[in-house]
């Protein structure tokens, strides 16, 4: 069945926060240093791995909020305080009550979570300003984010694993589509916690070093934590254009993607098809490459099915770590780099490549003309997303 086209929407304004920094400025020198944010896990739970941790100072929610405030809540604030001014434009273009806020998150408040248990076990008593619904939920951040955004239309969480981020552009482009709104502010957040770091070493699939995207030694993940958010509307002044979003579910397994990737084939071709490109017009792969032996190597086969000839090839998770359901957010705003900045980032911890890995991986910096770039995000369950991002 052919996929409908779409027309492309415009980013007017976007911002990104991670392990690389809290602004673009420093994110920017990072990725052209090839510089990596992942440092040695120091302390709970004992692991002996590399995190990617945002260390930059984060602000205080205003009194009213309080109740909500978290680690998780106050990088979002972060992110939403660098995109004021573009959000006070569209309010007054478009009315907050046509302003959607669609986001996404794998753990939520997971990491308050677990330090009100640990002062349970060790008081008997769960701290006075701990609370559940305002703190943990997955509408806890959605709260604050619309409060702070001054957003008013339809709002909502995604929780897909690790396309979680990417998955609120498609929404975006639905709700505005469908006439039910004219803007829409996505994007998605993760923060470390023992939840993920125990779970990933249960799986056997966390590095002890940083990790090591399409390498032959690589091991597994390193986990990080951030966030990123973008601002699409119906029209406007473009910083990008999302062109094409694919979504796939294949459902091989519960946790490993199918072999010959082709849950993330079906993605890319859809993002292509919708946004009425063809594969030699891709300039630039961010990959979702996360350092696991089975997903690289079923992403390359994907990727190698859907190009007779694969544009460059980065996966920017040797700089962050793999954010998890703020990956999709903060990868797009590494492709929107791109194609803004002229300049694709080297693959770092890539050698030596693992010649399964018949890609052609950016080894150091590259400067160029990128107009059409594709950034995959692909999760547990067999859940893809591709989004392909334009130049205006």
């Amino acid at each position: 069945m052919p996929i409908p086209r779409v027309r492309p929407l415009p980013v007017t304004a976007y911002a990104n926060l991670n392990a690389l920094g809290g602004t673009r400025t420093d994110i920017l020198h990072a990725l052209a240093e090839g510089r990596s944010g992942l440092r040695p896990l120091v302390g709970e739970p004992g692991i002996e791995t590399a995190v990617g941790a945002v260390d930059v100072a984060l602000p205080e929610l205003p009194s009213e909020l309080g109740p909500w405030s978290t680690r998780l809540a106050r990088m979002a604030a972060a992110l939403v305080e660098q995109l004021d001014e573009p959000l006070r434009r569209a309010r007054e273009r478009w009315r907050p009550e046509r302003i959607a806020v669609v986001l996404g998150t794998s753990t939520a408040g997971a990491l308050t979570t677990e330090h009100a248990y640990q002062e349970y076990v060790a008081h008997g008593r769960l701290p006075s300003d701990y609370d559940f619904r305002r703190q943990h939920t997955f509408g806890a951040v959605l709260h604050v984010v619309s409060a702070l955004s001054g957003a008013r239309g339809p709002a909502w969480m995604i929780s897909t694993a690790c396309t979680s981020g990417s998955k609120p552009l498609a929404s975006a482009q639905r709700l505005i589509s469908a006439g039910l709104v004219d803007a829409a502010l996505v994007g998605g957040f993760d923060t470390l916690c023992n939840l993920t770091l125990l779970g990933f070493a249960a799986l056997q699939a966390i590095d002890r070093v940083p990790c090591r995207p399409f390498s032959i030694d690589r091991a597994g993940i390193s986990i990080g934590e951030g966030g990123a958010l973008a601002l699409v509307e119906r029209d406007g002044d473009a910083r990008v254009l999302v062109e094409g979003v694919g979504e796939t579910s294949d459902a091989y397994h519960i946790s490993a993607p199918h072999p010959e990737g082709r849950g993330a084939l079906d993605a890319m071709r859809q993002a292509l098809e919708q946004a009425g490109r063809r594969p030699d017009e891709v300039d630039h792969i961010n990959a979702h490459g996360t350092g696991t032996r089975l997903n690289d190597v079923a992403e390359a086969q994907a990727i190698r099915a859907v190009f007779a000839a694969p544009p460059p090839v980065t996966s920017t998770k040797g700089y962050t770590g793999h954010t998890l359901g703020a990956a999709g957010a903060i990868e797009f705003a590494f492709s929107a780099y791109a194609i803004e900045e002229g300049f694709l980032p080297p693959s770092i911890h890539a050698d030596p490549v693992d010649p399964a890995i018949d890609l052609p991986l950016v080894r150091a910096v590259q400067r160029g003309t990128y107009r059409h770039v594709l950034s995959n995000s692909f999760a547990f369950g067999g859940n893809n997303v591709s989004v392909l991002v334009g130049a205006p």
